[in-house]
Parts: structure tokens; sequence; C-alpha cells
């Protein structure tokens, strides 16, 4: 019996370094790295509003650096892969593989392009342009990117992600002294701004991947809906909100904190 369970912890711990490699593999092929740096690069633009609307112009003048510390790239990238890694602990990566490795790399390569073309205001009101143009002739892929949305529960995790990363911003804010108010408080607050966001969220989202998918050929956006519609799929999308949400909470929470300490003369 013992002879059995050696065997047994052996084959275990030969399976593991394949199974991290799959995971990396999967990360690679959803891009990881650039997706972060796109994250960043929005993270810089949100802090310098933040700076702009909360700081006085003295305290601007040496914000840029202190929000650079905040989104500190390697980090984020770290925390992100760690916490999907641990997501998809015992998932069955193969489907994924194949797919994104095949024709899905397009997928990827257009979300990525999309997500960074955004990051300038003109083509973000166009997308939403030509969105309500598509929508308005019933286009077929404003059915399939309604598909993807519905299918993924896009608009509810996205506003429950920026919610709960609004909440981290007020409850760093208020451990650095920058805010006077309780919990109960910072909620009622947070919530107060749920309509106009889930309202924003949906807009964004449907000019975002409309713009994104436009250029795929109709089979290849059909099986990437199908992939979602699986199991493996699922569990795919489940990992991607688990990691990016907590990135997203810690960073809110020690923007928050930064501005509180900028607001009195301190550094983070």
């Amino acid at each position: 019996m013992r002879a059995v369970l050696f065997a047994c912890a052996a084959l275990m711990l030969a399976a593991l370094p394949l199974r991290a490699g799959e995971v990396d593999r999967l990360m690679a092929a959803l891009h990881f790295e650039e997706t972060v740096a796109i994250m960043r690069a929005e993270g810089l633009r949100y802090g310098g509003d933040v700076g702009d609307e909360m700081l006085s112009a003295v305290e601007r003048a040496r914000w840029d650096r202190v929000v650079g510390r905040v989104y500190d790239a390697d980090r984020m990238l770290a925390q992100v892969q760690s916490r999907f890694a641990q997501a998809m602990d015992g998932a069955d990566t193969g489907a994924l593989l194949g797919f994104f490795e095949g024709q899905g790399a397009e997928v990827v390569a257009l979300e990525i392009a999309g997500r960074r073309a955004l990051l300038d205001d003109g083509t973000e009101a166009a997308a939403e342009a030509r969105y309500a143009e598509l929508a308005a002739a019933d286009a077929p892929i404003v059915r399939h990117v309604a598909t993807l949305i519905a299918d993924s529960d896009l608009i509810e995790r996205n506003v429950a992600g920026a919610l709960n990363a609004n909440l981290g911003f007020y409850r760093g804010l208020a451990d650095g002294g920058g805010l006077d108010l309780s919990e109960q408080e910072m909620l009622a607050e947070i919530w107060a701004q749920e309509p106009e966001m889930r309202e924003e969220t949906r807009d964004w989202l449907q000019a975002y991947l409309t713009m994104a998918y436009q250029p795929l050929p109709q089979e290849v956006l059909e099986a990437y809906i199908a992939l979602y519609r699986s199991a493996e799929g699922q569990q795919l999308n489940h990992a991607l909100f688990v990691a990016f949400d907590a990135m997203y909470e810690e960073l809110s929470y020690h923007l928050g904190l930064a501005t509180a300490l900028t607001m009195q003369g301190e550094d983070l």
C-alpha cells in the first residue's frame, strides 16, 4: 500500500511542471504582459485625473511620480499571474490552448489593439457612434457581441469589480486621513454611483467589443462564443475576473492612500 502511495505521489510531482507550463502557455497566449501594460496606461491616466480633481497645483507637481509607483507594471503582472494560476488550478486547459494558440490568436490580438486604441478619447467616441449605427441596422456583429456579454455576465462582473475598486479607493483615502466617512457611509456613496456606472459599462463594452471583433470571420467569432459557453471557458472567465479584479482593488486602495498622503505633504 505504501508503495502505491509513493508511486502516486511521484506521478503527482512529475505532473506539476507540465501543469504550470500549460498555465504559463495560456497566459502567454492571452498576452497578459501586453494587457497589463495597457491597464497601467489606463491607470496612469486615471491617476492623473484624480490628481487634477483632488490636489493643489503644488501637490500635483510630484503626483505623476507617485502614481507611477502605484501602477508598477512588474508588480501588477506578478499579481495577476499568481492569482490566475491559482484560479485555474485543476482546469482542463487543452481546449483553451487549442483555441488561443490557434484561430483564437487573432481574437486576442484584436482585443489588445482595440483596448489600446480606446486610450484615445476620440477613438472611444467614434467606436460608440459606430456601434449605434450597427445596432440601428441590426448587424450580426451586434447580436454576437450581445451574446458574448450575456454569456460571460460581463456587465455585472465589470460593475461589481468597479464598485469594489471604488470602495478600495475610499478606504485608502480614509486610512490616509483624507476622508472622514464610516464604512457604512462609504458603501452608500459607492452604491449611489451604481446606475451611472452600469450604463457607462454597458456602453463601453458594446462599443469596444464591436470595434474589436468586426474584422473577425464569423466562424471564428462563433467558435469564440462556443468556447466561453463550455465549462473550460466559464472557468477561464471566472479566473480572469478573480485575477484582475483583485489587482484593481489593491491598486485603487493604494491610489486612495497615496492621494491622502500627498494632500498632507507625505509620500507613499
